[in-house]
């Protein structure tokens, strides 16, 4: 199992050396979120800073923007980085994506779908030489002349991840990407009964098994007081959302998303982490009292599911004083 590193609180000046401390303390991966930055910018500067460590897009808003533009940056980085880059992909919810991006919103994981196989259309008219012709529902790909095409990639195409939490856009993962991103407010329980079958059945479409295919689990761990508070706060954000609802239905507690929406649409942020219990804390976090008996209870909860882990806080490398 990989052990990646995850940041969400980083700018474009610090980003290369939260990435190169992450390279020398072992991590094998260094992912970034798309929330305050562009995460494809920010990588430039941190496969600057970095020579071994793999890094990656967790997420990137596919959404708020388009196969072509996407295709390019991707290429870009798997060139900077030489070889070092994988995309991951997000579709985000409804509202963002036409509230805050002003872009379209429909059948998300149909559009997903396509999304993934437009870029690797422009990657293999790059790749070849020959002629780009992706036409599909929702994007149309004809014009590729020589002065816009960066012709082979040295290092090969990077590999595609796509998040998802609902079955349409798992399937679709399994089907078109080369691994899947869980997203943190996922259970075990939610993993294997739901997660899992997803996969198996998009693989299943596209003549293939989950050999190969990289599960990356995201995934909530405390060790401490301030931690464990820290991952109540996220449990109750994710909670309110409509689109996050079945994690809870498949416990039966659908009704704590119900509470939880109708208080975070009264901006009550601080009060929904009280309705967190501890049961519901643990279904989905790993909880230990030292960085040791994290780590174990990771390995002995997802140790044979997924193939590389990102632990919300980092409770297995702590920073020195």
């Amino acid at each position: 199992m990989k052990l990646d590193r995850s940041a969400v609180d980083y700018t474009p000046g610090n980003v290369g050396a939260i990435a190169k401390r992450a390279e020398d303390r072992g991590y094998d991966g260094f992912w970034l979120a798309e929330t305050k930055h562009d995460p494809f910018l920010a990588l430039a500067g941190a496969a600057a800073a970095t020579e071994r460590i793999e890094l990656g897009t967790a997420i990137a808003v596919a959404f708020a923007r388009n196969p072509m533009t996407v295709a390019t940056t991707a290429n870009d980085l798997q060139l900077l980085s030489e070889g070092r880059f994988n995309l991951g992909l997000g579709s985000q919810i409804e509202a963002h994506i036409t509230k805050r991006f002003s872009m379209q919103w429909s059948k998300p994981a149909a559009r997903m779908r396509e999304f993934v196989l437009a870029i690797r259309a422009i990657w293999h008219a790059w790749e070849t030489g020959e002629r780009l012709a992706f036409r599909g529902e929702f994007y149309r790909h004809t014009l590729m002349t020589p002065f816009f095409d960066p012709g082979p990639n040295p290092h090969g195409t990077p590999p595609i991840y796509l998040a998802g939490v609902g079955e349409l856009m798992t399937e679709v993962a399994g089907e078109v990407a080369d691994g899947f991103l869980c997203h943190n407010f996922t259970t075990e329980r939610y993993l294997r009964e739901v997660t899992l079958p997803a996969l198996e059945r998009g693989r299943a479409k596209a003549g293939k098994t989950l050999e190969g295919f990289e599960i990356s689990g995201p995934v909530f761990a405390a060790a401490t007081d301030s931690e464990i508070a820290d991952v109540k706060r996220q449990i109750a954000f994710y909670g309110s959302t409509p689109a996050y609802k079945p994690v809870l239905d498949l416990h039966g507690w659908g009704a704590l998303h119900e509470e939880l929406h109708r208080m975070s649409r009264r901006q009550q942020w601080t009060e929904m982490s009280e309705l967190i219990t501890d049961e519901v804390l643990h279904e989905f976090a790993v909880v230990g009292s030292s960085p040791d008996t994290v780590s174990a209870a990771l390995l002995d909860r997802y140790g044979d599911v997924v193939t590389r882990i990102s632990p919300s806080a980092n409770v297995l490398h702590r920073p020195e004083k």
